[in-house]
């Protein structure tokens, strides 16, 4: 039996990463909790306070099959290489070079107008195959 299951990812800004990742994943922000007509009726039920409400987003799958993903603010920055990467799988391993190659560059050049940069692009054999960037806050993925 498998588990419904999620990624938390910690940052500085939550609504800033979260609209990062919903561009570069087609994700959306999650429905507002079943019995509240909104996210602050929501929020003020739990007693969060107001200084608080924008400490952290929330995104899903607008077609339910990935993970939904939580943005939560923390006081520190990265420091490190994340050991947990997300894969945008843009170009298709099974494809022709010249049909997946252009898929990558495109995602990239897209991800890149959306905050992100370039770390490393890789070769294998002398044929180029990935691309690892960073999200806004440094987060570590893969163009593959």
């Amino acid at each position: 039996m498998s588990v419904v299951w999620g990624i938390a990812v910690d940052c500085r800004d939550a609504g800033r990463l979260a609209a990062f990742w919903r561009e570069a994943l087609g994700y959306v922000d999650a429905p507002v909790p079943e019995g509240f007509a909104s996210r602050e009726e929501w929020l003020v039920r739990w007693e969060v306070p107001p200084e608080e409400w924008n400490d952290s987003a929330y995104l899903v799958d607008p077609e339910g099959a990935g993970p939904s993903l939580s943005f939560l603010k923390v006081p520190e920055p990265k420091v490190v290489k994340n050991r947990l990467h997300i894969d945008i799988k843009a170009g298709g391993r099974d494809q022709p070079q010249d049909v997946r190659w252009p898929r990558v560059t495109e995602t990239v050049q897209r991800l890149l107008r959306a905050g992100a940069s370039v770390v490393e692009e890789y070769s294998v054999g002398g044929v180029p195959d990935h691309v690892t960037m960073a999200d806004p806050e440094g987060n570590e993925f893969c163009v593959v």
